[in-house]
């Protein structure tokens, strides 16, 4: 028993390294290779061709320096004021939505761009205690090895904005027939004001509530200082 706990301990040890060396290979790589597709990008065209759908990935790659300041600032107001402060987590704003969802059958979410974009990089669509623990551990690779430049630049690329829609140049010319370079501070807040349900939300015709969340959204833009990247 002795020498078979010692062989599971040795291959216990040899897979964490193995697990540790692959995944920050992979982040280290997507630091300068931009991630062709997510698992969320399959899922949603799986989802479709099941319902009879044509398959639709509408993605197109845009550079930071060639996404409009007001994108980016819009989505710093809307999703994580404190992004460039913060080192991938928000304690307070986790501590505010567990008491929240403790009161509230509809969950509301306390992650930072860091985590939504460990999450959307690199993980499956889901909830579980065993996927968060998986966000956590990419959120601390990418805050490692990744600057706020970088994280908020596959953010932008990769986040779903619509049924088949990724990545605010995606979403730039299906809403406002336009590149991501040429949004106005009012159509990236419209855009922003959608990300935590595109699927039932739109830009161009918001209800009362989405509405009320690009005002939000504007009003806070206003108020955050220089954003330094």
């Amino acid at each position: 028993m002795k020498g078979l706990g010692k062989l599971i301990w040795r291959f216990v040890k040899l897979f964490l390294i193995f697990f540790i060396g692959v995944t920050v290979f992979w982040v280290i790589i997507y630091r300068f290779v931009n991630p062709p597709v997510t698992w969320l990008m399959l899922t949603r065209g799986f989802e479709q061709k099941a319902d009879g759908k044509p398959w639709k990935i509408d993605k197109e790659w845009r550079d930071f320096d060639d996404i409009a300041d007001a994108m980016k600032r819009a989505a710093v107001a809307a999703e994580d004021q404190t992004f460039l402060e913060n080192h991938g987590f928000d304690f307070n704003a986790i501590e505010k939505a567990i008491q929240k969802n403790s009161k509230s059958n509809k969950l509301i979410g306390g992650s930072t761009i860091s985590q939504q974009t460990a999450k959307n990089v690199f993980l499956w669509p889901g909830r579980s205690w065993v996927r968060k623990g998986f966000e956590a551990y990419f959120t601390l690779l990418i805050e490692i090895f990744w600057s706020k430049r970088r994280i908020m630049e596959v953010y932008l690329n990769v986040i779903e904005m619509g049924d088949g829609i990724y990545g605010v140049n995606a979403a730039a010319q299906a809403y406002f027939h336009k590149d991501a370079a040429n949004l106005t501070r009012a159509q990236a807040a419209a855009i922003a004001s959608i990300f935590p349900s595109p699927l039932k939300w739109s830009a161009t015709e918001p209800s009362g509530y989405v509405r009320h969340r690009q005002y939000l959204i504007m009003k806070n833009m206003r108020r955050l200082g220089p954003m330094d990247f």
